[in-house]
């Protein structure tokens, strides 16, 4: 599976319905053509959600990201899995994640062993360890993507989230961590428009308590995010700002970099940025 360089991270593909509207099967294609190797599919989706934009394109790899572990059984997702990868072999990546607490509710217990367990049962139904990544970001969870996966896509990331991933996953495995990008060259401007992104993550303990890993405190978490998270976490400015994050992960030993560009509606496509950045996908 070839996911190439730089992939697109968005929510704003997702469509519930069984053939991709037209503006987003023209997107698609653009991102196709624009040169892009994967499109990394937010908000939860499921198998399903990423069938209709395969269908949409013709080489393009498309991923669930992520699909939580919580809302789709394992037994409906290998099934689908199963015909997917038989309609479009190589161009569908399932990317899982256990959630958050606060978003799952009163089910959420034991999340290691939930995905452990989940692992058993795709595992048993012949979903192979080399199509799915897992959401990791601590150390338990980036070992399992290691053992139990073709590797990691971790969200909400610094350069030296992936620094430490690498160390864990060891070579061979994939590290493709998002990355989150405001095309703004007003500095200020751009912080606003990050902090007004952020402030669902931060309610979120697993994304706190990774950046609390990471050597930031709860002081940084306060007003929607200390300038010093702001600028560690989004790429602010123009595409060569962008493009020296990148690189940046890439240095710390990414493999792929899934790029989030963050607009004031993440449900509207950002079309002009996504062709801005597309130089990038082709180095």
């Amino acid at each position: 599976m070839e996911l190439g360089r730089i992939g697109i991270w968005t929510p704003a593909l997702r469509t519930r319905r069984p053939k991709a509207p037209e503006p987003i099967a023209e997107a698609v294609a653009e991102l196709e053509e624009l040169g892009y190797g994967a499109i990394w599919l937010g908000g939860s989706p499921g198998v399903q959600s990423a069938r209709v934009l395969i269908e949409a394109s013709s080489r393009i790899v498309v991923a669930t990201g992520i699909l939580s572990v919580w809302d789709h059984p394992a037994s409906e997702v290998a099934a689908q899995h199963r015909a997917l990868a038989h309609d479009h072999p190589g161009r569908f990546l399932l990317g899982l994640g256990i959630s958050h607490g606060p978003a799952v509710g009163d089910r959420y217990r034991r999340p290691y062993a939930t995905m452990m367990s989940y692992l058993d049962e795709l595992d048993a139904a012949g979903v192979p360890a080399a199509e799915r990544v897992l959401a990791a970001l601590g150390p338990k969870m980036l070992a399992a993507a290691r053992d139990r996966a073709a590797g990691a896509h971790p969200y909400l990331v610094t350069p030296e989230h992936t620094h430490r991933a690498r160390q864990v996953l060891g070579d061979g495995p994939l590290l493709a961590p998002e990355v989150k990008v405001v095309l703004d060259t007003d500095l200020e401007r751009g912080r606003r428009s990050a902090r007004d992104h952020l402030s669902f993550y931060l309610q979120l303990p697993n994304y706190t308590n990774n950046l609390l890993r990471l050597g930031f405190t709860e002081e940084d978490f306060a007003g929607g995010g200390s300038d010093r998270l702001i600028d560690a976490v989004f790429a602010i400015g123009d595409v060569e700002a962008a493009e020296r994050r990148i690189a940046e992960h890439f240095q710390a030993g990414a493999d792929h970099a899934a790029v989030q560009v963050i607009t004031a509606d993440y449900r509207t496509l950002p079309l002009e940025q996504w062709r801005a950045l597309a130089p990038l996908a082709k180095q």
